[in-house]
Order: C-alpha cells, then structure tokens, then sequence
C-alpha cells in the first residue's frame, strides 16, 4: 500500500513539473477518442459546436441547435457537454442550458435521451448524440417524459402544447407555474 502512495505521489510531482515546464501532457485514450470524433463530424445544418474555454479543453464544449422544423422552429437552444476521462466507455453528460418547455428536457435541463443513459455503447460517438438531441426537437416523445406535464399536454391536446412552446421561446411569458425568458 505504501508504494502505490509514493508512486501516486511521484506522478503526480512529474505531472506538476510539466506544468511549470509548459511540457505538454499526454493525452488520454477518451482525449485521443474524442479528438477524433470531433474531426469527423457532420454536423446537422441547425446545429453548431462551440469551445468556450478554447480548443484546448476538448473535454467540454457547447452545441448549440436552431431547429428549423416542428414545434421549436425559431428557438435556439444551448447543450453543454462535459465528456468524461473514461469516454466511450461512459456517455457524455449532456445538459440543455436553456429553460424549455419540452417532454424529454426538465426545467434544470436535464435531458432524457436513452443513448445517454441505458443504451449507450462505446461504438456510439459525439455525432450520435448531436443527431438525438436534434430529433428530440422534431419528435418529442411524451411516452419517456422527464418534464410530466409538457409530456400530458402534448399527449392530451398538441395545439394547446404548441402554444405553450411558442411562449417559451418567444419569452417573457409564463406556461403554468413556470417563467420563461425567451429563446430566440
């Protein structure tokens, strides 16, 4: 046990050294991964990506979708990502930073997409999950609903859940119990 400490402890002195040195660390596998699947995007053309802390830090990044069909045209809504060290073994966290009125996304932006939960696989990537965020946009789903009550009203009456969208993103308006500032 001892050893692995001073061991541990050595690495991280040699990864400190570097710093002060401006050497450049190694990237890891997840690094290495993501990399690569950023260079091969294909973007849809109402989504783009952004880096907001400079394109050194690959690990977290915005997208950012102008649906331009179905109940959100108009809107423009923002996703971080935080991709985890361990990636694709593990799905990217992925949180909508714009309050929204819609089934699959909560008030705090979380977003129910099975491919970030239960379903994702290593083989999938980055493109994959732009691709599922952008049809939430075009398909919202009612039957999977982490915001209940969006869910009930686009199940139970779809033109009053349009209005309702309409409101969100236009702003300063309140749907229910909730205020929504605008999203366009």
């Amino acid at each position: 046990m001892i050893r692995l400490f001073k061991v541990k402890e050595k690495q991280k002195e040699i990864e400190e050294n570097a710093k002060e040195k401006g050497l450049v660390k190694k990237q890891s596998a997840g690094e290495l991964r993501l990399h690569r699947d950023i260079s091969e995007l294909n973007l849809p053309k109402a989504c783009e990506i952004s880096f907001p802390n400079g394109k050194d830090d690959l690990m977290n990044f915005e997208v950012t979708i102008e649906p331009d069909e179905g109940y959100y045209t108009g809107g423009r809504f923002v996703f971080s990502f935080h991709v985890p060290i361990i990636y694709p073994h593990e799905a990217p966290k992925v949180k909508c930073e714009t309050k929204i009125y819609h089934p699959n996304i909560d008030l705090e932006g979380n977003v129910c997409l099975n491919i970030l939960r239960e379903d994702w696989k290593p083989v999938l990537n980055i493109n994959t999950v732009i691709y599922g965020l952008s049809h939430l946009f075009t398909q919202p789903n009612y039957e999977d609903p982490l915001n209940h009550e969006a869910a009930d009203v686009l199940r139970d009456d779809p033109k009053l859940f349009e209005s309702n969208v309409r409101k969100a993103i236009d702003g300063r308006q309140w749907v229910g119990t909730d205020y929504f500032s605008g999203c366009n």
